[in-house]
This record gives C-alpha cells, sequence and structure tokens, in this order.
C-alpha cells in the first residue's frame, strides 16, 4: 500500500480523497474503482456483520450471475430501464449486466418451490452490480460498478410477508448500528419507483449525501424530499414538525407484492389445493457506499476514524527510529506478540521515512489504535498507545496492550 500526500484532484467529496490518499480504493475510470488490500478488508468486515444480520433472519446464501437474458427483462417490462447496461454475444443473444437480480431470482426460485410447505423463503447474495449511472459521482457513493447485498423473500399470504417486511428493517438497523452509523441513519418513506408506490430507505445524514429528507423530531423517522409533497407529515406518527437534512441512502426496501410473480407465472399450491400467486419483497444495502458513508461520517482533518467493527486492523504498529536495533527488536517483538494473540496489526518497519510522516499516515488510514515503539518507550520498558480521534497516549507494557487489544 502507498499512501498520497495531496487530495486526488478529481474528486471532490471526503470520502472519496480520504480513501484514495489512504490507499483503500484506485479510482479507474467515474464510478469504477479498485479495492486495495486495506479496502478489501475493510468491505469483507462489512460483509461479515451484513451475512450474521441476515443469516440471522432466515436467509440463505447463494451466488447468482452478473450476465442476464434480455429476455427476462421484457417479461417484467424493464428492458428500456436507462440504467441498464446492454450487451450481445457473438451469436446475437441480447444480454444485460445486472443491475438487480429479481429478473433472475424468481424464474430460479420457480424450479424449485412447488407448495405451501416451501414457504416462507428469503435467499441474499453479496455480488457486484453494474448501473449506467448518469451522474457517477461522490466518490463510491454512486458508482456504475459497485457491490451490494440483495435479499428476496417470498411468501403465501400478504400478512407474512408484513411480519418478514418488519423484521428486514430491524435487521437493517442493526447492521448500521453494529458499523458505527445507527444514530444518524433513519428510516426514510421514499418513492418506488419502478417497484411500488412506496418502498423504505435507510438514510445516513451528511452534508455531502444527494437526498433531502425531511425528519421528524419526534420519532426520528423521515420522508424524502421526492413525495414529501404527498405527505406533508410523518408517515409513522404524523407529526408534522420536521427538519430539513442531507443525507445519503444507505439502503432500501420494497414490496413487491405480486408484480414478478405475474411475469414469470410464480404459483404454488396453498393448503386448500389451490394456485396462488406469491408475495415477494426485495431488500438492497450498498456494501461498498456503506463503506464510503463510514468514511464520509467517521473522518477529522487529518483522516479517517475507522469504527472498530469495521476497521482493516485493530492496532497500527508505528516503528520510530527504526536503525536503532533495539527499537527495531523491541518491536518485532511487540509484533510477534500481537500476532500470536489474533491481534489484527499493521507493522509499519519503513527505514526511509520520518516519525512524523508515519504519524501522519497512521491518522490517514484511521486504524482504531497507534502503538508506537520508540526508544523513549524502550527505556520505559512498553509501548506508547494512542486511540484515534483522541489526543492522550499512554504508556503501558506489552502485557497491559495485549489485553487491551483483546478486551
Amino acid at each position: 500500500m502507498k499512501t498520497l500526500r495531496e487530495d486526488p484532484k478529481d474528486e471532490v467529496s471526503a470520502n472519496a480523497k480520504l480513501l484514495v490518499r489512504g490507499g483503500f480504493v484506485d479510482k479507474l475510470m467515474a464510478g469504477v474503482y479498485s479495492f486495495l488490500p486495506l479496502g478489501l478488508r475493510v468491505l469483507k468486515n462489512i460483509e461479515g456483520i451484513v451475512r450474521e444480520e441476515m443469516e440471522g433472519i432466515g436467509g440463505k446464501e447463494l451466488l447468482m450471475p452478473a450476465l442476464h437474458p434480455l429476455e427476462n427483462y421484457a417479461k417484467t417490462g424493464r428492458e428500456n430501464i436507462d440504467v441498464l447496461f446492454h450487451t450481445e454475444s457473438s451469436t446475437g443473444n441480447k444480454m444485460v449486466l445486472g443491475q438487480s437480480h429479481e429478473e433472475v431470482i424468481v424464474p430460479l426460485v420457480k424450479k424449485f418451490i412447488f407448495s405451501y410447505r416451501d414457504f416462507p423463503l428469503a435467499v441474499y447474495q453479496i455480488q457486484t452490480k453494474f448501473r449506467n449511472e448518469l451522474r457517477a459521482k461522490s466518490g463510491i457513493f454512486r458508482g456504475r460498478e459497485f457491490l451490494m447485498k440483495d435479499l428476496y423473500s417470498f411468501h403465501l399470504t400478504e400478512d407474512d410477508f408484513a411480519r418478514y417486511y418488519e423484521e428486514v428493517k430491524k435487521a437493517y438497523m442493526r447492521v448500521f448500528q453494529r458499523v458505527g452509523i445507527g444514530a444518524t441513519t433513519h428510516l426514510t418513506r421514499a418513492s418506488g419507483g419502478t417497484f411500488s408506490r412506496y418502498s423504505d430507505e435507510f438514510q445516513t445524514l451528511t452534508d455531502a449525501g444527494e437526498d433531502t429528507i425531511h425528519l421528524c423530531e419526534k420519532c426520528k423517522v423521515a420522508v424524502n424530499d421526492e413525495i414529501w409533497g404527498e405527505t406533508k407529515k410523518c408517515p409513522s406518527c404524523g407529526n408534522i414538525k420536521v427538519k430539513t437534512a442531507r443525507s445519503i441512502e444507505v439502503g432500501n426496501i420494497f414490496p413487491l407484492k405480486t408484480r414478478f410473480a405475474e411475469a414469470f407465472d410464480l404459483k404454488v399450491k396453498d393448503e386448500r389445493g389451490i394456485d396462488a400467486l406469491v408475495t415477494m419483497g426485495c431488500y438492497g444495502l450498498g456494501i461498498s457506499r456503506l463503506m464510503g458513508a463510514i468514511a464520509e461520517t467517521h473522518h477529522d482533518e487529518r483522516g479517517i476514524i475507522w469504527p472498530e467493527a469495521v476497521a482493516p486492523f485493530r492496532a497500527h504498529l508505528v516503528e520510530v527510529e527504526s536503525k536503532n536495533a533495539k527499537v527495531k527488536s523491541a518491536a518485532e517483538k511487540v509484533y510477534k506478540n500481537l500476532v500470536a494473540k489474533r491481534v489484527e496489526v499493521l507493522y509499519d518497519d519503513r527505514e526511509d521515512t520520518t516519525a512524523g510522516e508515519k504519524f501522519a499516515d497512521a491518522d490517514l488510514i484511521g486504524i482504531p489504535f497507534r502503538v508506537v515503539v520508540s526508544e523513549k518507550t524502550v527505556e520505559k520498558k512498553g509501548v506508547e498507545v494512542k486511540r484515534r480521534g483522541e489526543e492522550r497516549a499512554m504508556i503501558m507494557t506489552v502485557q497491559e496492550l495485549l489485553k487491551k487489544m483483546r478486551g
């Protein structure tokens, strides 16, 4: 990994500047980024949290193709939506790159469920999506290629769907709480787009956001500005006292009802032996967008401040005066002790870099704990430990450090 001293000239948002400078991502072109080793570790940590919560509400993971036959979209009337990337095989078969997977999951499920005994069913995936965004901007907030979790649920009754829909809402809020943005993320009534009249979004407050929401000061539920004129009050408690704020959408859930079941004739036998259309819901959560939202809302003038649950490492070990044999030996011993205790640690033992540059990189990268080994700490038979975002550093023994890192 390499860090940059200056902000990239073609980036405006804080998340893009910090993630590029910190060596987390690299921009290939507008809306398309490579995730470098540090960035990939953050993504994997977010994925792990999302998986736990999806499994906790009965979701079963699968992985579907990114290349879809266009004819499936013709069945649902979505073959001409403007976000689709179109392609064609050498034999003339017309295809699109997956922007979501309703047109794939419904015919897939149709092959495996036949009666009421197979319900309810919930399946999800974490997969790359492609959307021909006309306004690819704000770093990894709005990309043309991005990582997304999409969950699909199948039900025989509206009541069963409604029950599960509420379970998903709670699971999403647990995700946001665990990754560190729960306090600033709000359930938001929004337009359903091509799916339904309304949907429920999850919006994280940030001045860099693309959306404007009207937030109820009483129950903290919000309404997206795009439909505010239709409601003019909180959809949860009816309160009309709201405040306006900028925000970024980090999740969106839709009641699909029977729309896609009708398109693909997805019917099953109910308990009376009568054919019934299946009711569906779909639930999206942007993994890479969530990473951008965390960086956007957790930083200071020095760099990113990663919440511990998603940070690429728990400790950033900085070896100062690397050409001093005693310091190097002590730092290597600390490193081996941390690794032996399964503490994830990034070790900066560069010999051609000043202490100031190493400290600046540590602040930029934003790992929760900075652990410094220097001539001063060697004399005191300990290490200097400072939590990112705090000014005060403490000298502690290696054993005290190990206990703190595993706490």
